[in-house]
């Protein structure tokens, strides 16, 4: 197939070099990117991207997946190859009595939330909103939810996904089992997934808000105090940890405006009784230095950290979970951050545990175990690219310090911007990487879709 011939045959649009828009299709959100495709293949059905990967693979092309966009290593871009843009595939549909939704591959989080908070209905989910649903589910999805609902691979259904043959394929429990297993934390490996189907809970539209925020003298205090505080949540609600730099908004005293600090931020889902009863817990412990409390919208919510996270910014991750807050994870943050440079870097902690553990290790290909825990997400965010070296090396010094005390296998896919075949290999565990392996041989024996956490083909059987 020629390229004038792939230009003729989708309905969506073939983006060149040489073409007015190449350079604004080929952006992506981390600002550290700068790849040049050769072509840009803007799919809107399912049908352009089964033509988009037979060309593909028919003229030798190495595939990039476009979604959001989001992801941290640049696997949504290529440099000589194609870009298979997906990001026009968001329809959605809202069943809102058997709490089902069907959306398109191309969704972000944010058309997820328009289609389902109508209904007072969500989906587990990124903290992002411009985050693509595709990569943030096919790696796993926490967030906010995660205690109540799980991970979001655990409210899939099923997904329409086209593989390395350029045949459509539908994945369940009841249909190409295997597949589906493996899409549910294995990430792009498998495919472009044109749609997914998720179960929806009731959450929203108002939730209850709490942020609370104190010096960096007071950190290891805090993080102590928010070992204690979450070991006795309840279930409905929830507090991610941060050590950041205060934001510059109107509710932040002038002379704290982007100083650094700790925070924690605690959102309840089940009315506002059980989120002041926790709120409370906390400032009897520790006087907060200051504090914002309010109702708000889920959606709201889940657009905080938008602006903090735009497009454009020079970006680097390298995450790890571990069992606890424990003491000597507590001496390794804090004498970790005052060593930082960029106001916009900061680590986060999500908690684990409620729905997320009550899944078996074995039921989906995440990788991770399901005990309860912390992902630890360290993460350089630069205004400017002259400041990400040395900020990519203070994530790396603060993962290492991390390391001695985190979980041996079970890294978030993620939650890394390093996908060397070790990390993938460790972060799987030998057991899910084998089967990984075998799946990947069955769907994609070429290893057509390898720009991601890559697993590779184990050999077929003759």
């Amino acid at each position: 197939m020629t390229l004038t011939a792939l230009h003729d045959q989708i309905s969506g649009s073939v983006i060149r070099p040489d073409d007015p828009e190449y350079d604004e299709a080929r952006q992506v959100w981390n600002g550290d990117i700068d790849r040049r495709p050769a072509v840009i293949a803007r799919c809107h059905s399912v049908a352009d991207v089964q033509t988009a990967v037979r060309y593909a693979v028919a003229e030798g092309l190495e595939i990039a997946v476009r979604s959001g966009a989001h992801s941290m290593s640049g696997a949504s871009t290529v440099d000589g190859g194609i870009m298979i843009d997906v990001s026009a595939i968001k329809q959605a549909t809202v069943d809102p009595v058997a709490k089902r939704v069907r959306i398109g591959g191309g969704a972000l989080l944010s058309d997820l939330d328009a289609a389902t908070q109508p209904h007072g209905l969500a989906v587990p989910a990124g903290l992002v909103s411009h985050t693509g649903v595709a990569g943030l589910t096919l790696g796993g999805g926490m967030g906010w939810l995660s205690r109540i609902g799980g991970l979001t691979i655990d409210n899939l259904l099923s997904v329409e996904i086209v593989t390395a043959d350029g045949e459509v394929r539908r994945a369940a429990e009841d249909e190409n089992a295997d597949l589906f297993w493996a899409v549910r934390g294995g990430g792009g490996n498998f495919g472009v997934v044109t749609e997914f189907e998720f179960r929806l809970h009731e959450a929203g539209p108002m939730i209850e808000f709490g942020l609370l925020f104190w010096t960096p003298e007071q950190g290891a205090e805090v993080l102590r105090m928010a070992r204690e505080v979450i070991a006795e949540l309840p279930r409905d609600v929830n507090i991610i940890v941060g050590a950041l730099n205060a934001p510059p908004a109107p509710f932040v005293p002038a002379e704290y405006q982007l100083q650094p600090g700790y925070a924690l931020i605690v959102v309840g889902f089940g009315g506002s009784q059980s989120h002041a009863k926790v709120l409370d817990d906390i400032r009897s412990r520790i006087e907060p230095t200051f504090e914002m409390t309010t109702p708000m919208p889920y959606v709201a919510l889940q657009q905080m950290l938008d602006e903090a996270n735009g497009w454009g910014f020079h970006c680097y991750d390298k995450g790890c979970y571990v069992e606890d807050l424990t003491d000597p994870v507590i001496e390794a943050v804090t004498q970790a951050m005052p060593n930082k440079t960029s106001p916009l870097t900061l680590v986060l902690f999500y908690r684990l545990d409620g729905a997320f553990a009550e899944v078996a290790e074995d039921a989906t290909a995440f990788s991770g175990g399901r005990s309860p825990r912390f992902a630890v997400f360290p993460i350089a965010v630069c205004p400017a690219p002259e400041m990400l070296a040395a900020e990519r090396e203070w994530v790396r010094s603060l993962w290492q310090a991390l390391r001695p005390h985190s979980f041996e296998l079970g890294s978030y896919v993620n939650g890394s911007t390093d996908f060397d075949d070790d990390v993938v290999r460790r972060s799987y565990g030998a057991q899910k990487y084998e089967r990984l392996a075998t799946i990947k041989g069955r769907y994609d024996p070429g290893n057509v879709f390898h720009r991601n956490a890559n697993i590779k083909p184990a050999p077929q059987p003759s």
